[in-house]
């Protein structure tokens, strides 16, 4: 990854730690998001070595999905701060136009000057004065544009090397999906606990017209691990998200069409890794209905954990999956660094996972399982 640390050097250069970093400065928080991003593109090395390479993959693309994330924040940011600083200019242009002239009239000067005034030597040292008065507001309103200007063009030269950084970024996490991809279809460490009895999940699937049908079947066929699990009643409160993104509509808000539905709806990016957010055996995976992919985790006797619309799908019915296993992909290829740096926070993730949990086949609310820690509607 020699161009990644040619990039590394070239954000070190722009001063990272040379100034005094300011918690809410957009250019040191973009300088930061873009050096945890090349970190990220360099364990991708590291990870393709790594014994457990699945477990390897998964962190790294995590990284990478939240490096990514955090520098078009952060490049967003140093954009609106750029624009700002435009705007103040061409408010004060007049302003600004007269104090530099002031300025390079005074550079032209050589040598001592003496000011004369036509009324005679009182008015002369009242207008010096005057002068003295006024020269320190003048070299204070300098020193003010000039350090304006210097963070504009600091601005400016940090966008241009991050957009590098987040092409980089962009193709390795491409090359990460693939790896991981290729890892689950070599892994064979991890046979079924449970064989796959194909044609009950098939009549199962025939009879059931909803997600309803489908939990409540699986709920009256428990899966009967042979090791006990992690107890899931106290995972209440502290399960994490199962992808990056962000909650788009809450349980019982209705969507475009109207349609409620008891679940989390999070927005996330296209192509983005879905993981289990608790360990637990699959009981389902596959297409159903409008949901997309499907994949039901039975976390707990009686308990379902419900992941709908994945494009792509990782683990097997039976299988049995630890908390932050990977469960597939979302549907939808990596955008351009141009286009990913033009979509909005929330408005760029174009991709919907649907989240729910159910006990007995019947939903509760996920959001008091859930830690929504900082999410914002």
């Amino acid at each position: 990854m020699m161009q990644a640390r040619r990039v590394l050097g070239a954000i070190l250069a722009l001063g990272l730690f040379s100034q005094p970093a300011l918690a809410a400065d957009p250019a040191d928080t973009a300088r930061a998001a873009a050096l945890a991003l090349i970190e990220a593109i360099d364990e991708l090395v590291e990870a393709r070595g790594a014994r457990d390479q699945v477990a390897a993959l998964t962190e790294t693309i995590q990284a990478h999905e939240a490096g990514l994330s955090a520098l078009r924040a952060g490049l967003r940011d140093a954009a609106m701060r750029e624009a700002s600083i435009r705007r103040q200019f061409d408010q004060q242009s007049e302003e600004v136009s007269r104090l530099l002239a002031a300025m390079m009239a005074v550079g032209r000067v050589q040598g001592p000057a003496l000011l004369l005034h036509p009324d005679g030597p009182l008015a002369t040292a009242r207008a010096g004065m005057m002068l003295a008065d006024l020269a320190p507001a003048m070299q204070a309103e300098a020193d003010r544009i000039g350090a304006m200007l210097r963070e504009m063009q600091g601005l400016r030269h940090l966008r241009e090397t991050a957009v590098e950084t987040l092409s980089l970024g962009l193709r390795s996490l491409q090359e990460a999906r693939t790896d991981l991809s290729q890892a689950m279809a070599d892994r064979r460490d991890l046979p079924p606990r449970l064989a796959e009895d194909e044609e009950a999940m098939l009549a199962l699937l025939a009879s059931a017209q909803t997600l309803d049908a489908l939990a409540t079947g699986l709920a009256a066929a428990p899966a009967g691990p042979d090791e006990p699990l992690p107890d899931f009643s106290q995972a209440l409160g502290r399960l994490p998200l199962p992808v990056q993104g962000a909650v788009l509509r809450r349980p019982g808000e209705a969507d475009a069409a109207g349609v409620v539905r008891p679940g989390l709806v999070l927005a996330t990016e296209p192509g983005a890794l879905v993981t289990a957010p608790w360990a637990g055996t699959i009981r389902y995976r596959g297409p159903l209905l409008d949901y997309g992919n499907v994949i039901l985790i039975e976390p707990g006797e009686g308990y379902l954990v419900v992941l709908a619309g994945l494009d792509l799908v990782y683990p097997r019915v039976g299988d049995v999956v630890a908390q932050g296993d990977p469960m597939g992909l979302m549907p939808g290829a990596l955008p351009t660094d141009t286009e990913f740096l033009a979509a909005a926070s929330v408005a760029g993730r174009s991709e919907t996972l649907y989240l729910e949990i159910r006990d007995d086949g019947e939903p509760i609310d996920p959001e008091a399982w859930f830690d929504l820690t900082g999410q914002a509607q």
